[in-house]
């Protein structure tokens, strides 16, 4: 089996604890399994808990599974769990009703264990495949860090929850500097492991779990710092600078200096309003232009 399966959650749904306990012997020891006995408590667990795999008994007193199902796929935090219908109603119009409201299975009762086993691991590794998937599909092929469609779904999500905390919410915007001279004079090859280089520099400064280092496009890379104000932002672009000059990857075309250097803008908001401001993101980028107007190699802040 996949180590990383071991680690999969699984929540139990039946109002009848027997049928908890079987199908929680059935997977002890391969996944965590939560119970919950009825509708409602399925809904708290399946929020607090985010399970990989949701096993739903249809025949529970006042909110049976059907009502059930409906709840998870209204909600954001738990439509794309997926759901195996588990219960003795077992004719084609019950089955078509579960599938049409989103179950990704529909298994009678009474059932044999070994098959249920089974169904729950081929699902297990559908759900482990589509998040590799999505994964892949929020990272730059280069450079290995997240890309400009990460960043702009982290940048909506952080900048809501710095609103609802009243905290503050910074931006980093980093160009390195003549990187078109590097190319032409070194080659491509050169200019993609001088943007892994930047990358990696990046990582360093994104200490936090919330911090986000992206690359926004081209040789142009950002840095997302919520609940970070802008004494400490700016602080922190200033290494992030100084950092790469230290590398010493020497470029020959450069006006700046014998090395490759960063040009780095950026701005700091308390964020008012659940939306993103429109004008937050060009304010870091215009401190950028700041940045390279005065000379390159050094830091501009936006005023706040």
């Amino acid at each position: 089996m996949n180590p990383q399966f071991n680690e999969s959650t699984l929540l139990v749904v039946d109002d009848e604890k027997q049928n908890r306990l079987l199908l929680t012997e059935l997977f002890e020891g391969e996944y965590k399994v939560i119970q919950a006995k009825n509708g409602l408590q399925a809904l708290e667990r399946a929020r607090s808990h985010a399970p990989d795999l949701i096993l739903l008994d249809v025949l529970m007193p006042e909110m049976d599974g059907m009502a059930t199902i409906r709840a998870l796929k209204r909600e954001d935090a738990t439509r794309n769990i997926p759901v195996i219908f588990i219960t003795a109603l077992d004719s084609p119009t019950d089955e078509e009703q579960g599938l049409n409201l989103g179950a990704v299975d529909y298994i009678a009762k009474p059932f044999h264990p070994s098959i249920v086993r089974v169904r729950v691991r081929n699902h297990l590794q559908i759900v482990h495949q589509r998040r590799l998937l999505e994964q892949l599909a929020a990272l730059d092929g280069l450079t290995g860090i997240p890309n400009r469609r990460r960043f702009d779904e982290s940048y909506a999500l952080e900048w809501r929850r710095c609103q609802r905390a009243g905290q503050p919410l910074s931006l980093v915007v980093a160009d390195v500097d003549h990187f078109k001279a590097y190319n032409d004079t070194l080659g491509h090859a050169a200019g993609d492991r001088v943007l892994q280089e930047v990358a990696a520099v990046l990582r360093q400064c994104a200490r936090r779990p919330g911090d986000l280092a992206a690359r926004y496009g081209g040789e142009e890379f950002v840095l997302l710092l919520p609940e970070t104000g802008a004494q400490e932002a700016q602080m922190l672009a200033e290494e992030l600078r100084a950092k790469l000059e230290a590398r010493g990857l020497t470029h020959p075309a450069s006006p700046v200096g014998a090395s490759v250097t960063l040009s780095i803008g950026g701005a700091s908001s308390t964020p008012m309003q659940a939306e993103a401001d429109p004008a937050f993101f060009p304010l870091a980028d215009a401190a950028l232009y700041q940045a390279k107007a005065s000379g390159r190699n050094c830091v501009r802040w936006a005023a706040a």
